[in-house]
């Protein structure tokens, strides 16, 4: 598949603005709510195993997020983040309608959908996966 610079740019945007959204929830999680009060807040929300998914999903947003800004393992970073925001929808805000300002889902279902879309498309020309696997990349990108 032949991506244009256009692309290339595009996908820059996306994995960047899309990683400080996550990394700026997981430092939140981290440092203002801390992970104790995170594993609070998620058992009162209903998530399974709170205790254990707080400190997870924190690490994941952070992790991942500064991961999709360098645009480092970002096929996997995305699809984890996809997943966690898939769990989101489902435990938590789908109950409240779509506005955020209600609890709702709109920004777990873009958050979602961005991540998703990353996964499914990769890093793009202007990444650190690009610098290291660019050629195997390619190659794989031809076969499909």
């Amino acid at each position: 598949m032949n991506k244009t610079p256009m692309t290339a740019t595009a996908l820059a945007v996306l994995r960047i603005a899309l990683g400080f959204v996550f990394l700026a929830h997981g430092w939140q999680k981290f440092n203002q709510f801390t992970i104790a009060g995170t594993q609070a807040s998620f058992g009162q929300m209903g998530v399974p195993a709170a205790e254990i998914a707080a400190p997870i999903i924190a690490t994941l947003e952070l992790v991942g997020g500064i991961a999709l800004i360098l645009g480092i393992f970002t096929r996997v970073a995305g699809a984890l983040l996809a997943l966690n925001m898939l769990g989101a929808l489902f435990l938590v805000h789908a109950p409240a309608g779509v506005f955020a300002a209600e609890g709702g889902y709109e920004l777990v279902l873009i958050l979602g959908a961005g991540a998703l879309a990353l996964a499914l498309a990769g890093a793009g020309k202007f990444s650190v996966d690009n610098a290291l696997f660019g050629r195997r990349s390619s190659k794989l990108h031809a076969l499909a």
